[in-house]
């Protein structure tokens, strides 16, 4: 039986997507099946795999509509072992579709269960927002992750988050747990960025990550190739970060 993990943060930039993405891929090449969700209107997740996000006509839109099944929407990607539910922008117009629907906030939940029988990990890739399209996501996911970047305002807005996850586990999803805090764009030669560890490590212990994802230059070329880190350079630093954050995962939920 598969399990399900969300990738949320309301702040934008802090690394949700390259999670994703990378995550997804070094699971993968750790002959996992993983399935990932690009649950964000901005679709860069669907991009960053080298999906023309133009040429979609099935993706995560049609399946939150139920006009298509989840298995239909479902394509390969060039990371080995991975599948994705692409998107397109036209997820923008899903959250105020959805508000007058019965039961709006288990239209994800209901699309996507049965495939946890097909997969290890389907991980979801939320939008910068704590919309309708979030809340769907937290509400059929088992776990969430949350991205930290070891910068200034790293922690506001935090507090807003788990909130709303505590929430989500009070009227939606008893079952929901939090994964981990994830720290990124960690430059150890920045005072900050060793206090914003410090920081969340003193306030969070057990829920923070071992691993931190380091700035890298490598990291942030990758998508523009189309390619996850993996597949673009295999050596990076990048890649053995999300690499070690995926041995971390697999060890935890074994």
């Amino acid at each position: 039986m598969g399990k399900i993990i969300a990738i949320a943060n309301q702040k934008g930039g802090v690394g949700k997507t390259t999670t994703s993405v990378n995550l997804a891929a070094s699971l993968g090449v750790l002959e996992k099946k993983v399935l990932l969700i690009d649950a964000d209107p901005q679709a860069n997740a669907t991009s960053g795999l080298g999906i023309d996000v133009e040429s979609i006509e099935k993706g995560t839109y049609q399946i939150l509509e139920h006009t298509i099944t989840s298995k239909e929407a479902i394509i390969a990607t060039n990371s080995p072992n991975v599948d994705m539910i692409p998107a397109h922008i036209d997820l923008v117009a899903i959250e105020i579709e959805l508000v007058d629907k019965d039961e709006r906030e288990y239209m994800l939940k209901k699309a996507i269960n049965d495939l946890k029988e097909q997969y290890d990990y389907v991980l979801i890739d939320c939008a910068p927002s704590l919309g309708l399209l979030t809340l769907n996501a937290l509400t059929a996911s088992d776990s969430v992750i949350i991205p930290i970047q070891c910068e200034y305002f790293a922690l506001e807005g935090l507090g807003k988050l788990l909130n709303t996850i505590k929430s989500v586990q009070k009227i939606h999803n008893q079952q929901l747990d939090i994964e981990g805090l994830l720290l990124t764009m960690y430059d150890s030669r920045l005072r900050l960025s060793n206090q914003v560890v410090e920081e969340v490590q003193k306030h969070f212990n057990e829920m923070v990550f071992k691993t931190i994802i380091q700035r890298n230059i490598r990291l942030s070329e990758a998508p523009s190739y189309g390619e996850s880190i993996i597949n673009y350079d295999a050596s990076s630093k990048g890649a053995s970060n999300y690499l070690s954050l995926a041995h971390e995962i697999i060890k935890k939920n074994s």
